[in-house]
């Protein structure tokens, strides 16, 4: 086939003749040279022959011997960066979200208008990285948080790959402090996108007349105190990210205005009647149930269905105990100063860390790593945490099963034997914190301290914590 001047080369994935005819012509009215596929058995060995250099696919989600969903993700295991805009004459909300989940770049409904074609071959163009980007781009992170033995974090940051290249909006949940920042950054880096800036507006720490001055910009006399115009963010982020972080305090005016953005990419700064386009994706992020803020009417539905295409979940810390220690660890070299070994997170300090629950989370953990950094010493960072385990018990009218007293030092007795009682006490109480945080299941509680099951309960009797009844607590639970 004779090729075009403008070199790109599109491949049509389209089963039903008259269509894929149809979608031929328009590429090549538009200047595109035109290869053709009847199914997805097709494309891959296209693909794989390397014969020539594909600038964009063109995919029917509905075809025959392999469906468009399964061509699309052989495609993304022969190229990542390859640009694949999926087409549907029943373009459902359940098709498009995984359509973009499996790393489509865009989706087009049928009938498919010239103008659809044009637009969004040239959006996808405009965001397929060069060999030179490619090569000069970092690879993604892997480090720290991302070096997960949790199924829910690895399942989230394998999807991170399959959606990094997509324009898809993304919506992350999770508690404060779990996280959610650092994955919309590096789903960010590795975007199309990395290069352009990346910006985060926090919904909840300004009022709503900040929050839409910030968004959106203002012009100059638009309000008391606005000496000369202003850009908004949005304007700022032009080609890169917004993150709109507590999107679930956003006041309910300005999520009508947020939503007229997203549908038409353009805006107007207060005050002002210039009509700005915009190209910036957005993702969201909130620790708030959106659900339930929709039934009780503080939240709108129909920008929750904009913003919730793509949803990752980030798990609370709680929830992912066998990353603790690795993640203090990643900490604790993050922030150490150059030149100077950073403080052993000791055993005892590594029970305090996997008996606390963690309510804020990640961010928790590295101001306590810091703590550590700053007193080097990590029997008084186990012992303030000891101290939370045990606030958080009375706090919830839960007693602790057995006080711990701590005897002054006798200057009559030997070093050695004050330092071996000290041991023991310590020991006891990271034993007692870890079987009051699994309400005294024995099991359980040596999975928390990571020693075996008989070792544990030889060391409670040992140390006379063998029955937590004792003190006026209930039982072990059953083991």
């Amino acid at each position: 086939m004779e090729r075009s001047n403008n070199g790109h080369t599109v491949l049509v994935a389209e089963d039903e003749p008259e269509v894929r005819g149809y979608l031929e012509m328009a590429l090549q009215c538009l200047g595109y040279s035109v290869e053709s596929a009847e199914d997805g058995e097709e494309i891959q060995a296209y693909l794989q022959s390397g014969q020539f250099d594909v600038a964009a696919v063109l995919l029917d989600i509905v075809m025959p011997n392999r469906d468009g969903l399964e061509t699309l993700r052989d495609i993304r295991s022969i190229d990542g960066n390859l640009p694949v805009i999926m087409i549907s004459g029943a373009a459902s909300p359940l098709n498009v979200v995984t359509a973009m989940k499996s790393g489509a770049t865009d989706f087009l409904c049928k009938p498919i208008t010239h103008e659809d074609l044009r637009k969004a071959i040239g959006r996808a163009l405009d965001r397929k990285p060069s060999q030179l980007q490619l090569s000069a781009r970092k690879a993604p992170s892997v480090s720290g948080i991302f070096q997960s033995n949790n199924p829910q974090v690895r399942a989230v940051e394998s999807l991170l790959g399959q959606i990094g290249w997509s324009e898809a909006p993304v919506l992350i949940q999770g508690e404060t402090g779990s996280g959610k920042e650092v994955f919309a950054r590096e789903l960010h880096n590795r975007s199309a996108r990395a290069d352009k800036p990346f910006l985060k507006l926090n919904c909840a720490a300004l009022p709503s007349e900040l929050v839409e001055s910030e968004l959106f910009g203002y012009e100059r006399g638009a309000f008391t105190g606005a000496f000369q115009r202003k850009a908004g963010m949005f304007e700022m982020a032009n080609g890169g990210t917004i993150l709109l972080d507590e999107i679930g305090d956003m006041d309910v005016r300005l999520q009508a205005k947020l939503l007229h953005v997203l549908q038409d990419q353009e805006f107007q700064r207060i005050g002002g009647k210039e009509t700005i386009r915009v190209d910036a994706r957005v993702m969201a992020a909130t620790h708030c149930d959106l659900e339930k803020a929709i039934s009780e009417k503080s939240f709108r539905q129909d920008l929750y269905y904009r913003l919730n295409v793509i949803n990752l979940h980030i798990p609370p810390l709680r929830d992912r105990r066998e990353d603790i220690l690795q993640l203090a660890q990643f900490f604790a070299l993050k922030h150490s100063m150059p030149g100077l070994p950073a403080p052993a997170i000791t055993p005892e300090l590594q029970s305090a860390m996997l008996a606390h629950d963690w309510p804020g989370n990640v961010r928790e953990l590295e101001n306590v790593v810091r703590k550590l950094l700053a007193l080097r010493d990590a029997g008084s960072v186990a012992r303030d945490l000891y101290a939370k385990i045990s606030r958080r018990f009375q706090a919830a009218e839960r007693p602790v099963p057995m006080e711990l007293p701590v005897a002054e030092p006798d200057p009559t007795t030997p070093i050695l034997e004050q330092v071996n009682k000290a041991n023991q006490h310590a020991e006891a109480e990271a034993i007692l914190a870890a079987l009051n945080s699994t309400r005294w299941n024995r099991k359980r509680a040596a999975a928390v301290l990571k020693i075996d099951y008989k070792a544990l309960l030889y060391k409670m009797k040992k140390l006379g914590l063998e029955d937590g009844s004792t003190s006026g607590a209930a039982a072990g639970a059953s083991d």
